[in-house]
């Protein structure tokens, strides 16, 4: 039987079964809905994307894996120059892994060992924000702040390596006023907190992050797992403010398959490099630069550069500010927009029940959760497709058949 995500399994509602999917769609046996979530947040081209496709198949004719340990191959050669030749800044240094919550585990490892290397066991806590998600791992709830995701942590009492502080200038300098000799690093997912509500913040809180964290000599993570490849309206929010260390996933293969990428910077890269056996990073997920995932990634971020997808994200928000323009409801606290990105906060989490089936009959999945009715769409989907998934969001405010 399988076990779900994020559900309490006795009283879950049978999930919708996918039979195909193509574009931006997801087909049902007698249905084909908008996929308005992006399959968290990953989907950037669509599904069934020719070239993508052609890619797995070309490279699963090759072969399909083979371990890092002792063994290399052309296409993780390959995905790791064209990202550090993509990336800003001197993010050179790639170390990949299977997951967005594994990568955001190895920054964390990189920025502890970093000091340790230089002989500096002090620095054992990290700055973060509150209303954080980094991943389901444990150190990623650690640095997370999220009660409804992380509660399970309780069991070991008040977390002692990590602050949490909001999205507040004057909270930032306080912080590095009183811990920046303890701190390792700071790790913030930047302008936009995914699942901990979609919360948006502006970039001049980074950008004071990047001056106080030079002054005091404390690593900048950049937790871009979901901000990345445009979903804030930037390529990459590195490309405004630059981290230490870069973490990179789901959109990374256009969503075709699990992969992820711990960028570091020469700073850090060097900081492990040397004769010491002990100072290595040991740290080795066994499909660690897959060569199906590195294959379908070069592709990915080809499409990107060359279909000019910012300019597409720019329209997707446009039009989300034009329809969304004075929506208002007693239940609605805010209407949050930002690049690819659309949420819709509720005062109370239980106005939003049913919302799910009630999208799917209008022809578009969704997947609220708590007080968050949100949307992040492919980049492929046309006007009247981003106009069909807004208006359903609309009509819910104003429908008979909430439950």
């Amino acid at each position: 039987m399988i076990w779900y995500p994020y559900q309490q399994m006795k009283t879950m509602k049978a999930p919708y079964e996918i039979l195909d999917a193509n574009g931006v769609y997801l087909y049902t046996k007698d249905r084909k809905v908008i996929d308005s979530v992006s399959s968290w947040w990953s989907v950037i081209h669509g599904y069934k994307h020719p070239v993508l496709t052609e890619a797995i198949k070309t490279q699963a004719d090759q072969f399909s894996h083979v371990m890092l340990g002792g063994l290399t191959h052309e296409p993780v050669r390959k995905l790791a120059d064209k990202l550090a030749q993509w990336l800003p800044g001197d993010l050179d240094y790639c170390f990949f892994s299977d997951s967005g919550s594994v990568a955001v585990e190895v920054a964390l490892k990189m920025a502890l060992q970093y000091y340790v290397n230089r002989g500096d066991w002090k620095r054992t806590k990290v700055l973060s924000l509150t209303h954080a998600y980094h991943g389901d791992t444990f150190k990623t709830m650690e640095v997370g702040d999220d009660e409804d995701y992380h509660f399970i942590l309780e069991a070991y009492g008040e977390k002692k390596d990590v602050i949490h502080i909001p999205t507040e200038i004057s909270a930032l300098e306080e912080a590095f006023e009183h811990y920046h000799e303890e701190l390792n690093c700071f790790i913030v997912e930047p302008l936009l907190q995914g699942a901990g509500g979609m919360r948006m913040y502006d970039v001049d809180f980074l950008r004071r992050a990047r001056e106080l964290c030079d002054r005091y000599g404390v690593l900048l993570v950049f937790d871009e797992v979901a901000t990345g490849f445009g979903r804030t309206g930037n390529r990459f929010v590195a490309d405004l403010v630059l981290p230490d260390i870069l973490v990179l996933g789901k959109a990374l293969t256009g969503g075709y398959i699990g992969h992820a990428a711990t960028i570091a910077n020469h700073k850090v890269y060097d900081g492990f490099y040397g004769d010491a056996p002990e100072k290595a990073l040991m740290h080795g997920p066994t499909f660690m630069g897959n060569a199906l995932a590195c294959t379908v990634a070069l592709k990915s971020i080809e499409l990107f550069e060359e279909g000019d997808y910012l300019a597409r994200i720019h329209r997707i928000e446009e039009i989300t500010r034009r329809e969304m323009a004075g929506l208002s409801h007693e239940q609605i606290r805010e209407v949050r927009i930002m690049g690819g990105c659309v949420c819709v906060e509720v005062k109370e989490g239980t106005f939003l029940n049913g919302y799910q089936q009630f999208a799917f009959e209008r022809g578009v999945f969704s997947r609220p959760f708590l007080n968050y009715l949100y949307a992040m769409v492919p980049y492929v989907i046309t006007e009247e497709e981003l106009v069909q998934v807004l208006g359903v969001m609309k009509e819910w405010f104003h429908s008979d058949c909430r439950a």
